[in-house]
């Protein structure tokens, strides 16, 4: 009788312990593909602009007040309409972005799986009227929130480090 309720107790043990692991392997999976995603909106927020894709810009920007990017250039844009204003400059014939790089991304997930801020390091090589218009070795960061089942950018920071 004691040899059966002991194999039950490890065999419970087994269960439970066995249960817990893969929930944690769950969490680690979804994790990894939020970041999958989170990474997608980060990259379509400057790969729109080789074929001017404004759909495509305007679906990883948070359409509302709540936006708020500040640039290298002391440029702080708060809101969406704000941010719209550039869209005369980006959709010239005289603009043509040409490609770009994130070097050092890094991303993180809140715990409540709503929300990620990422780091990296941006070079956006682009011409305006035929001259270089680049961010080179531009730190970056920004913060995105999960609405409506897709991730979109509310606050983005650009800088360049000073010697």
């Amino acid at each position: 009788m004691k040899s059966l309720y002991l194999g039950s107790f490890f065999t419970l043990f087994f269960l439970f312990h066995s249960q817990v692991h893969c929930q944690e392997m769950n969490n680690a999976f979804k994790i990894q593909i939020e970041k999958q995603l989170v990474e997608e909106a980060i990259r379509n927020s400057l790969g729109w602009a080789k074929n001017k894709d404004l759909t495509l810009l305007h679906s990883v920007i948070a359409n509302d007040s709540a936006y708020l990017e500040v640039d290298p250039d002391n440029r702080v844009v708060k809101g969406f309409e704000d941010f719209r204003k550039a869209e005369k400059f980006w959709m010239s014939p005289d603009f043509k972005a040409l490609w770009f790089e994130i070097r050092d991304l890094t991303i993180n997930i809140s715990k409540a799986g709503d929300a990620a801020w990422f780091f990296g390091i941006l070079n956006d090589i682009n011409e305006w009227k035929g001259q270089p218009a680049n961010w080179v070795n531009a730190r970056w960061t920004g913060v995105l929130e999960k609405r409506n089942e897709r991730w979109v950018i509310v606050q983005m920071h650009f800088s360049y480090a000073s010697d």
